[in-house]
Protein backbone atom coordinates (compact mmCIF):
# COMPACT_ATOMS: atom_id res chain seq x y z
CA UNK A 1 0.00 0.00 0.00
CA UNK A 2 1.53 3.52 -0.69
CA UNK A 3 2.33 5.37 2.14
CA UNK A 4 1.75 9.60 1.83
CA UNK A 5 1.48 12.27 4.29
CA UNK A 6 0.00 15.58 4.27
CA UNK A 7 1.61 17.98 5.99
CA UNK A 8 -1.51 21.32 6.86
CA UNK A 9 0.31 24.24 8.05
CA UNK A 10 -2.00 26.64 9.49
CA UNK A 11 -0.81 29.69 10.38
CA UNK A 12 -2.87 31.62 12.54
CA UNK A 13 -1.14 34.46 13.72
CA UNK A 14 1.92 37.56 13.20
CA UNK A 15 4.14 35.44 15.50
CA UNK A 16 3.00 32.27 13.68
CA UNK A 17 3.82 33.96 10.32
CA UNK A 18 7.29 35.65 11.35
CA UNK A 19 8.67 33.14 13.71
CA UNK A 20 6.72 29.84 13.04
CA UNK A 21 6.79 29.77 9.09
CA UNK A 22 10.72 30.04 8.68
CA UNK A 23 11.83 27.55 11.45
CA UNK A 24 9.09 25.27 9.74
CA UNK A 25 11.04 26.06 6.22
CA UNK A 26 13.98 24.93 7.60
CA UNK A 27 12.84 21.83 9.30
CA UNK A 28 11.71 20.57 6.11
CA UNK A 29 14.14 21.43 3.80
CA UNK A 30 16.31 19.41 6.28
CA UNK A 31 13.63 16.36 5.38
CA UNK A 32 12.83 16.97 1.42
CA UNK A 33 9.26 17.40 2.18
CA UNK A 34 7.02 19.83 1.15
CA UNK A 35 3.65 21.08 2.73
CA UNK A 36 0.90 22.93 2.14
CA UNK A 37 1.00 26.23 4.34
CA UNK A 38 -2.69 28.06 4.85
CA UNK A 39 -2.20 31.37 5.53
CA UNK A 40 -4.10 34.07 7.59
CA UNK A 41 -3.71 37.35 5.37
CA UNK A 42 -5.56 39.96 7.80
CA UNK A 43 -5.49 41.35 11.07
CA UNK A 44 -4.43 39.34 14.33
CA UNK A 45 -7.18 39.51 16.58
CA UNK A 46 -5.73 36.81 19.03
CA UNK A 47 -6.22 38.95 22.60
CA UNK A 48 -10.11 38.95 21.44
CA UNK A 49 -10.07 34.93 22.78
CA UNK A 50 -10.59 36.63 26.22
CA UNK A 51 -13.82 36.65 24.71
CA UNK A 52 -13.87 32.95 24.58
CA UNK A 53 -11.91 32.25 28.17
CA UNK A 54 -14.87 33.88 30.08
CA UNK A 55 -17.84 31.99 28.04
CA UNK A 56 -16.35 28.91 27.60
CA UNK A 57 -14.46 27.04 30.33
CA UNK A 58 -13.41 24.22 27.40
CA UNK A 59 -11.25 26.98 26.09
CA UNK A 60 -9.88 28.41 29.41
CA UNK A 61 -9.23 24.70 30.16
CA UNK A 62 -6.94 24.27 26.70
CA UNK A 63 -5.11 27.10 26.90
CA UNK A 64 -3.63 26.11 29.92
CA UNK A 65 -2.90 22.35 29.11
CA UNK A 66 -1.55 23.74 25.51
CA UNK A 67 0.89 26.55 27.76
CA UNK A 68 -0.33 28.88 24.83
CA UNK A 69 1.71 31.87 26.57
CA UNK A 70 4.93 29.74 25.72
CA UNK A 71 2.99 28.54 22.06
CA UNK A 72 1.54 32.21 21.09
CA UNK A 73 3.79 34.66 23.32
CA UNK A 74 2.93 38.01 25.56
CA UNK A 75 2.05 40.48 22.97
CA UNK A 76 -0.10 37.46 21.37
CA UNK A 77 -2.56 37.42 24.15
CA UNK A 78 -3.11 41.55 23.77
CA UNK A 79 -3.64 41.80 19.78
CA UNK A 80 -6.76 43.35 19.32
CA UNK A 81 -7.69 44.45 22.25
CA UNK A 82 -4.78 46.30 24.20
CA UNK A 83 -2.35 46.41 21.36
CA UNK A 84 -3.27 47.19 17.75
CA UNK A 85 -3.75 44.13 15.86
CA UNK A 86 -1.48 43.68 13.17
CA UNK A 87 -1.58 42.39 9.67
CA UNK A 88 -0.59 38.90 9.47
CA UNK A 89 0.26 37.46 5.61
CA UNK A 90 0.00 40.69 4.46
CA UNK A 91 2.61 42.59 5.63
CA UNK A 92 5.23 39.86 4.88
CA UNK A 93 4.82 39.08 1.68
CA UNK A 94 8.50 38.61 0.87
CA UNK A 95 7.81 35.54 3.45
CA UNK A 96 4.66 34.41 1.50
CA UNK A 97 6.54 34.01 -1.60
CA UNK A 98 9.38 32.37 -0.37
CA UNK A 99 7.19 29.88 0.70
CA UNK A 100 6.27 28.88 -2.80
CA UNK A 101 10.17 29.52 -3.53
CA UNK A 102 10.67 27.02 -1.90
CA UNK A 103 8.11 24.19 -3.46
CA UNK A 104 5.69 24.59 -1.04
CA UNK A 105 2.28 25.61 -1.84
CA UNK A 106 0.37 28.93 -0.58
CA UNK A 107 -3.52 28.27 0.35
CA UNK A 108 -5.95 30.04 1.99
CA UNK A 109 -6.85 30.31 5.58
CA UNK A 110 -8.75 33.39 6.77
CA UNK A 111 -8.80 36.90 7.28
CA UNK A 112 -10.25 36.90 10.01
CA UNK A 113 -8.95 33.91 12.08
CA UNK A 114 -10.38 35.56 15.51
CA UNK A 115 -13.76 36.43 13.94
CA UNK A 116 -14.61 33.17 11.97
CA UNK A 117 -13.84 31.03 14.98
CA UNK A 118 -15.77 32.57 17.60
CA UNK A 119 -18.66 34.31 15.51
CA UNK A 120 -19.21 32.71 12.21
CA UNK A 121 -22.23 30.17 13.28
CA UNK A 122 -24.13 33.93 13.92
CA UNK A 123 -22.82 35.76 10.87
CA UNK A 124 -25.09 35.61 7.19
CA UNK A 125 -24.06 35.72 3.54
CA UNK A 126 -23.37 39.12 3.27
CA UNK A 127 -20.17 39.15 6.08
CA UNK A 128 -19.01 35.76 4.73
CA UNK A 129 -18.80 37.00 1.28
CA UNK A 130 -16.88 39.75 2.36
CA UNK A 131 -14.69 38.11 4.40
CA UNK A 132 -13.71 36.09 1.66
CA UNK A 133 -13.54 38.78 -1.30
CA UNK A 134 -11.02 40.93 1.15
CA UNK A 135 -9.11 37.58 2.34
CA UNK A 136 -8.90 36.54 -2.09
CA UNK A 137 -8.11 40.04 -2.68
CA UNK A 138 -5.03 39.91 0.00
CA UNK A 139 -3.87 37.08 -1.25
CA UNK A 140 -3.59 37.66 -4.80
CA UNK A 141 -2.43 41.25 -4.22
CA UNK A 142 0.50 39.14 -2.20
CA UNK A 143 0.96 36.48 -4.28
CA UNK A 144 -0.06 37.29 -7.59
CA UNK A 145 -2.35 34.30 -8.61
CA UNK A 146 -5.95 33.35 -7.06
CA UNK A 147 -5.47 30.38 -3.80
CA UNK A 148 -6.97 26.41 -5.11
CA UNK A 149 -7.80 26.48 -1.77
CA UNK A 150 -9.57 27.08 1.47
CA UNK A 151 -8.61 26.01 5.05
CA UNK A 152 -11.20 26.72 7.58
CA UNK A 153 -9.94 28.14 10.75
CA UNK A 154 -10.61 25.72 13.63
CA UNK A 155 -11.73 23.42 10.79
CA UNK A 156 -15.32 25.64 11.29
CA UNK A 157 -18.12 25.44 8.89
CA UNK A 158 -22.10 26.52 8.58
CA UNK A 159 -24.37 25.18 5.93
CA UNK A 160 -24.25 29.15 5.36
CA UNK A 161 -20.36 29.19 4.56
CA UNK A 162 -20.30 26.06 2.51
CA UNK A 163 -22.77 27.82 0.18
CA UNK A 164 -21.00 31.54 -0.15
CA UNK A 165 -17.88 28.99 -0.69
CA UNK A 166 -19.76 28.04 -3.58
CA UNK A 167 -19.36 31.31 -5.57
CA UNK A 168 -15.47 31.28 -5.44
CA UNK A 169 -13.11 29.17 -8.00
CA UNK A 170 -11.32 26.59 -5.91
CA UNK A 171 -9.95 23.10 -6.50
CA UNK A 172 -10.21 21.38 -3.54
CA UNK A 173 -10.73 22.01 0.56
CA UNK A 174 -9.08 20.96 3.21
CA UNK A 175 -11.84 22.28 5.94
CA UNK A 176 -13.03 19.32 8.16
CA UNK A 177 -11.86 16.33 10.33
CA UNK A 178 -12.30 12.95 8.76
CA UNK A 179 -10.64 9.73 8.14
CA UNK A 180 -10.39 9.98 4.05
CA UNK A 181 -11.00 12.62 1.10
CA UNK A 182 -14.50 13.11 0.24
CA UNK A 183 -16.50 15.42 -2.45
CA UNK A 184 -18.12 18.05 0.11
CA UNK A 185 -21.76 18.13 -0.39
CA UNK A 186 -22.67 20.83 -1.91
CA UNK A 187 -19.81 22.54 -3.47
CA UNK A 188 -18.48 19.54 -5.78
CA UNK A 189 -14.76 20.11 -4.25
CA UNK A 190 -13.09 17.63 -3.16
CA UNK A 191 -12.47 18.10 1.00
CA UNK A 192 -9.24 16.90 1.84
CA UNK A 193 -9.47 16.51 5.42
CA UNK A 194 -7.11 16.24 8.54
CA UNK A 195 -7.35 12.86 9.99
CA UNK A 196 -4.70 12.49 12.32
CA UNK A 197 -4.70 14.43 15.69
CA UNK A 198 -2.76 17.89 16.10
CA UNK A 199 0.08 17.78 18.84
CA UNK A 200 -2.12 20.42 20.75
CA UNK A 201 -4.98 18.00 21.15
CA UNK A 202 -2.78 14.88 22.20
CA UNK A 203 -0.76 16.38 24.95
CA UNK A 204 2.39 18.15 22.52
CA UNK A 205 5.50 16.00 22.97
CA UNK A 206 3.98 13.85 24.74
CA UNK A 207 1.31 12.71 21.64
CA UNK A 208 4.18 11.82 19.35
CA UNK A 209 3.65 8.02 20.10
CA UNK A 210 -0.11 8.44 19.44
CA UNK A 211 0.48 10.04 15.95
CA UNK A 212 3.07 7.38 14.96
CA UNK A 213 1.12 4.46 15.88
CA UNK A 214 -1.60 6.08 13.53
CA UNK A 215 0.94 5.70 10.31
CA UNK A 216 1.87 1.99 11.05
CA UNK A 217 -0.69 0.94 8.96
CA UNK A 218 -0.08 3.19 5.85
CA UNK A 219 -1.99 4.92 3.31
CA UNK A 220 -2.92 8.54 2.95
CA UNK A 221 -3.08 10.84 5.92
CA UNK A 222 -2.59 14.71 6.82
CA UNK A 223 -1.16 15.66 9.49
CA UNK A 224 -2.33 19.19 10.88
CA UNK A 225 0.42 21.16 12.05
CA UNK A 226 0.68 24.95 13.51
CA UNK A 227 3.03 27.47 12.85
CA UNK A 228 2.92 28.45 16.18
CA UNK A 229 3.50 24.95 17.33
CA UNK A 230 5.50 23.00 15.90
CA UNK A 231 7.47 26.32 14.26
CA UNK A 232 8.05 27.08 18.25
CA UNK A 233 7.60 24.99 21.24
CA UNK A 234 7.10 21.61 19.47
CA UNK A 235 9.86 21.96 16.98
CA UNK A 236 11.63 18.72 18.16
CA UNK A 237 7.95 17.01 18.55
CA UNK A 238 7.55 17.82 14.88
CA UNK A 239 10.40 16.17 13.80
CA UNK A 240 10.54 13.01 15.38
CA UNK A 241 7.12 12.52 13.79
CA UNK A 242 8.57 13.65 10.21
CA UNK A 243 11.96 10.96 11.51
CA UNK A 244 9.55 8.73 12.37
CA UNK A 245 7.27 8.68 8.78
CA UNK A 246 9.82 8.77 7.21
CA UNK A 247 11.41 5.99 8.89
CA UNK A 248 8.10 4.32 7.88
CA UNK A 249 8.17 4.89 4.28
CA UNK A 250 6.03 7.76 3.46
CA UNK A 251 6.51 10.36 0.99
CA UNK A 252 5.64 13.61 1.60
CA UNK A 253 3.16 15.27 -0.79
CA UNK A 254 1.42 19.16 -0.89
CA UNK A 255 -2.63 18.59 -0.61
CA UNK A 256 -2.92 19.18 -3.89
CA UNK A 257 -0.97 16.08 -5.29
CA UNK A 258 -3.38 14.18 -2.48
CA UNK A 259 -6.52 15.89 -4.23
CA UNK A 260 -5.62 14.89 -7.69
CA UNK A 261 -4.91 11.25 -6.55
CA UNK A 262 -8.17 10.28 -4.71
CA UNK A 263 -9.85 12.09 -7.94
CA UNK A 264 -8.88 9.19 -9.56
CA UNK A 265 -11.08 6.63 -7.57
CA UNK A 266 -14.86 6.62 -6.27
CA UNK A 267 -14.83 9.63 -4.06
CA UNK A 268 -18.47 9.74 -2.10
CA UNK A 269 -20.34 13.14 -2.16
CA UNK A 270 -20.93 13.19 1.89
CA UNK A 271 -22.07 16.79 4.04
CA UNK A 272 -20.87 17.42 7.33
CA UNK A 273 -22.17 18.23 10.77
CA UNK A 274 -20.13 19.48 13.72
CA UNK A 275 -18.90 17.21 16.81
CA UNK A 276 -16.48 18.03 19.73
CA UNK A 277 -13.61 16.28 19.13
CA UNK A 278 -11.08 14.83 21.87
CA UNK A 279 -8.44 17.83 23.10
CA UNK A 280 -10.84 20.14 21.59
CA UNK A 281 -13.01 23.11 23.26
CA UNK A 282 -15.33 23.78 20.35
CA UNK A 283 -16.93 21.57 17.75
CA UNK A 284 -15.25 21.26 14.32
CA UNK A 285 -16.43 20.04 11.32
CA UNK A 286 -16.24 16.37 10.77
Amino acid sequence: MRRILGLKVDVDTRRGMEEGVPSLLDTLHAFHATAAFFLSFGPDNSGKAVYQLLRNPRFLFKMVRTNAPGLYGFRTALYGTLLPAPMIASSLPGLCREIEARGHEVEFHAWDHRTWQDALPRKRAVWIRDWFTRGFAAYEEVLGHPPRSFGAPAWLLTEEAVAVLREFPLEYLSCTRADAPFVLEGTGLVEVPSDLPCLEEVGGRNGVPRVLAALDAGGVHVLPVHAEAEGGIWRDAFVEILRGASDRGYEFLPLSRIASIVREGALRTRPFRSALLRGRAVPCAV
